[in-house]
């Protein structure tokens, strides 16, 4: 089985240095494997550095390593895709440039994937946050007041409802076949929900296996370090609208959704929420695109939105 390690980077080079060791360590035993750094555009300065660190890693690594990059700053989505539809291995792993995977983390993830409709692994996720780690990388989600609500579940189960983008294994023939990670969502945030939630609709199994350990400090990464808390909250408000526009086709959530927006509005006027307000205008003009990818992937569900999201209830 192929694998291809694809790290996505903006201005990260510190952390690359910092955690690509113990990710070559990680897979170093596995015989058919590369590792891809995906450079989205980072400073000149962020750009050298990473060029001569890998540079010298290729000399000293059994693993292949190889350094992509863009000469325009694309987006998360966009610059794993540009790795990810290059891939010929079988199995790509996403993670980001603030985690490190612990030895051993790889066969559990790889374990799975004998059973052809598994679309993609999550890790369990030793979230680094202040002075608590904090076990993440099992997802829940809800129907609540017209939106899709999603939050951490608990580590004891092998569901989920996504495979966070920072740490996964997902099947490269299905994440091409359902195009990858949605640039809509651009620069950041809901698209590695986007793409587990088609990938259910579509009939494929999501597993979250907690024996998959990754070590996350999200705090030193890449959207806290160069995008302000307002700029960071009103992308999420326009990404869970996109969201629910693109994906939600049973009419009964789509009407809660519509009855539920004027609330959410006033609600926002009120209380001067003038981000939730700036999120939803800046949804409404993506509203052409949102057309055309929520025609283009009716054809692939298998599966309603009730099926989804009201499974376990």
């Amino acid at each position: 089985m192929k694998i291809e390690v694809i790290i996505p980077n903006y201005n990260g080079a510190s952390l690359v240095k910092k955690n690509l060791p113990a990710v070559l360590s990680a897979v170093a035993h596995h015989k058919d494997c590369l590792v891809t750094i995906v450079d989205d555009a980072s400073s000149d300065e962020d750009k050298i550095e990473l060029s001569a660190y890998i540079n010298q890693i290729k000399k000293e690594s059994k693993i292949p390593v190889q350094l992509l990059g863009h000469e325009k700053n694309l987006g998360f989505s966009s610059n794993v895709d540009s790795a990810a539809f290059l891939s010929d291995a079988d199995i790509i792993i996403l993670l980001n440039t603030d985690v490190a995977p612990e030895k051993g983390f790889l066969e559990p993830l790889l374990s799975h994937f004998t059973d052809e409709n598994v679309f993609g692994v999550a890790c369990m996720d030793k979230s680094i946050e202040g002075n608590n780690t904090v076990l993440r990388g099992r997802g829940v989600a809800h129907w609540a007041r017209g939106f899709l609500q999603h939050g951490r579940g608990e580590v004891d189960k092998v569901d989920t409802f996504w495979l966070s983008g920072g740490s996964c294994a997902i099947r490269t023939e299905l994440f091409k076949k359902l195009g990858g990670l949605d640039p809509l969502y651009n620069p950041f945030y809901w698209e590695d929900i986007d793409l587990s939630y088609r990938a259910q609709k579509a009939g494929y199994k999501l597993i979250f296996d907690n024996r998959s350990v990754v070590e996350h400090r999200h705090e030193v990464g890449s959207i806290k370090k160069h995008y302000k808390k307002s700029s960071i909250q009103k992308v999420a408000y326009r990404n869970q609208f996109i969201f629910i526009w693109k994906n939600i086709t049973d009419f009964s959530l789509l009407m809660s959704h519509i009855m539920w927006l004027p609330y959410h509005l006033i609600k926002a006027i009120l209380r001067l929420d003038l981000l939730f307000l700036q999120g939803f205008f800046l949804a409404c003009i993506r509203i052409p695109a949102i057309i055309v990818q929520r025609l283009y992937q009716r054809k692939f569900y298998k599966k309603t939105d009730k099926e989804v999201i009201f499974r376990n209830l």
